[in-house]
């Protein structure tokens, strides 16, 4: 065999995998299980590492979790402005390094099409390690979700795919990490659908599915993850129509819960931003203020799992539950508003738990007639307050009954997601991932895919080499020069070159007598132009404010560019838009 042979064949194989790959859902859906292994193992490494940093500084046992110690020594609180000043330290060089901030999976999937960079998903992985690792009061679910969406990303680049499909591949591979954390498939592949997807079709069942299952069963293979927390079953509780009531209050309850936090978060982290001290000591600042905390309860550390499976089934009296509530409330926004890197996902659960037994214990003490048990009241507070920040209903109902088993329990903690959702929509509009963007100056309101509309810019659509004529030219003149049925449009330029206005040629050629008439005099007023990177919604607004039908694409010096017509950003603006809906449901 020739070495031109050895080398055609692999290559064959490679693209004939490709077109399989961008033309089958079911190879689509193999590609996605293999981001779903791959998943799997990220969430494992990254899982263990944190743990194992976790025992290394605060010297507890290795079978034990760090927010569920009863006491940890004074100097080793140290740890957290250690860990602070290296995640300061790590900004401060990625933002004199870099361009822009490092982009997350909702960022990719809603913005970009689902193309994610190797390097800003490890920063990303890296921050929130050393972050939880080091005790912040922040989880490790961004980091698993970021691990499993990059992953899935680098293998959708690898095979050439849609920007359809590499959406679903981004989601599969970020669902399946959740997946993976809780040992819960459901949860992971609704986590995908809710949050990074932002959609639910039949053509992203299978590959989001295939990555959630895959994940689970190589975690538990390898490794005895097995349910997240011991979860309490209510099937000793009567389920009646007065648990749902309650059930439904204590989600309003955690809806303005979940408002006040993302509030204080973008609050506190606006203070610090503003405050005069180096930026790269500040998260060193927030680990000192949360190591005071510690003092105060070691249960605020990290995101929680420890104690969240201790308070789940313990006696704690409603005072203490208040106590804790405050805070863990007070050290998550203090790491977060700081610059610890992480998400609220389980610390938002644990918080749920805490808010949902207190409402059940308010309920005895107040020797109410009425009343919902208290580990009810916990599993859908629980679900109720993660969901209102998260943005993800059915992921929260789908933990509680992966891990409960309990249908009448789940239908109560759906009830209460739902409305605290609602609320959160109506009245804020953001889930926390999305207000984070809506901060830096995003318009997203979830991950839906509006990348391409931001593609479609006027730069893109104008039609170049426009005729133009200068806007003091005779009329007669511009007459012979543009017979009727020549061009529609003309662009008028000023004595400088820049732009002056659109002239139509068939008003031009209406007037009779154009003796001593100037093209000034059919320029209409006023006139506007659009800028090269305004984007097509922006665009058609212009159409609707100008009820022009062409209008001249202008830089920023004046200078005339060429010129989209109405009727082509629309023609456009409809294609893409019915391209987006056959790909939402699942037609190519």
């Amino acid at each position: 065999m020739s070495l031109v042979e050895r080398i055609a064949g692999p290559r064959l194989v490679i693209t004939s995998l490709r077109r399989r790959v961008r033309s089958s859902e079911v190879w689509l859906t193999v590609l996605a299980i293999c981001a779903g292994v791959a998943a799997a193992v990220a969430t494992l490494v990254i899982g263990r590492i944190a743990h194992h940093l976790q025992v290394l500084l605060y010297g507890f046992d290795s079978n034990e979790r760090l927010s569920a110690q009863q006491w940890i020594a004074p100097m080793r609180l140290l740890a957290l402005p250690l860990g602070g000043l290296i995640v300061g330290l790590s900004a401060w060089w990625w933002k004199k390094s870099r361009v822009g901030p490092p982009v997350d999976v909702v960022e990719a999937n809603a913005l970009l099409g689902g193309r994610m960079g190797l390097r800003d998903s490890a920063f990303i992985c890296a921050q929130t390690l050393v972050s939880n690792g080091f005790g912040a009061s922040v989880g490790l679910e961004a980091a698993y979700a970021q691990a499993g969406g990059s992953s899935a990303s680098l293998m959708g680049k690898w095979m050439h795919l849609r920007r359809g499909d590499m959406r679903i591949m981004v989601a599969a591979g970020a669902g399946a990490g959740i997946a993976a954390a809780f040992g819960a498939p459901l949860t992971g592949a609704f986590y995908a659908f809710e949050v990074v997807l932002g959609s639910y079709s039949a053509g992203t069942i299978a590959p989001v599915v295939g990555a959630s299952l895959a994940a689970t069963l190589i975690v538990n293979s390898l490794h005895n993850f097995g349910e997240p927390f011991p979860m309490p079953s209510a099937g000793a509780v009567t389920m009646d129509p007065a648990t749902y009531v309650l059930a439904a209050g204590l989600g309003v309850i955690c809806a303005l819960l979940a408002i006040v936090i993302m509030r204080l978060v973008a609050l506190l982290e606006r203070w610090a931003n503003a405050a005069p001290m180096p930026s790269a000591l500040k998260p060193a600042l927030g680990g000192a203020l949360v190591a005071l905390m510690v003092l105060g309860s070691p249960q605020v550390l990290s995101s929680g799992r420890g104690a969240l499976a201790n308070d789940l089934v313990s006696t704690l009296a409603l005072s203490a539950l208040i106590y804790l509530i405050v805070l863990k409330t007070m050290a998550s926004i203090v790491s977060l508003g700081f610059g610890f890197r992480g998400g609220l996902f389980f610390a938002s659960l644990f918080l749920g738990s805490l808010v949902g037994r207190a409402y059940g214990l308010g309920f005895i003490a107040a020797a109410s007639p009425i009343g919902i048990d208290p580990a009810v009241a916990g599993l859908a507070g629980m679900s109720a307050l993660a969901a209102a920040i998260i943005g993800a209903p059915m992921t929260m109902s789908f933990l509680v009954l992966e891990t409960t088993r309990d249908f009448g329990l789940t239908a109560a903690c759906l009830a209460a997601s739902v409305i605290a959702m609602t609320i959160v929509r109506e009245r804020f509009g953001y889930s926390f991932s999305t207000w984070r963007l809506h901060l830096r100056g995003e318009t997203i309101r979830s991950a839906h895919d509006v990348g391409w509309l931001r593609q479609l810019t006027a730069g893109k659509l104008m039609r170049r080499n426009t005729p133009t004529t200068r806007i003091d030219a005779a009329l007669a003149e511009f007459k012979n020069r543009f017979p009727l049925g020549s061009v529609k449009f003309v662009v008028a330029l000023d004595e400088a070159d820049h732009y002056a206005g659109v002239v139509r040629v068939a008003l031009t050629h209406a007037v009779t007598d154009p003796a001593g008439k100037t093209v000034r005099e059919m320029v209409p007023k006023p006139q506007e132009a659009l800028a090269p990177d305004l984007n097509i919604k922006e665009i058609m607004a212009a159409f609707d404010r100008t009820q022009a039908d062409e209008l001249a694409v202008v830089d920023a010096d004046g200078v005339v560019l060429g010129t989209v017509t109405e009727a082509y950003a629309t023609r456009r603006y409809a294609e893409e838009l019915e391209k987006n809906r056959r790909e939402l449901t699942g037609e190519v």
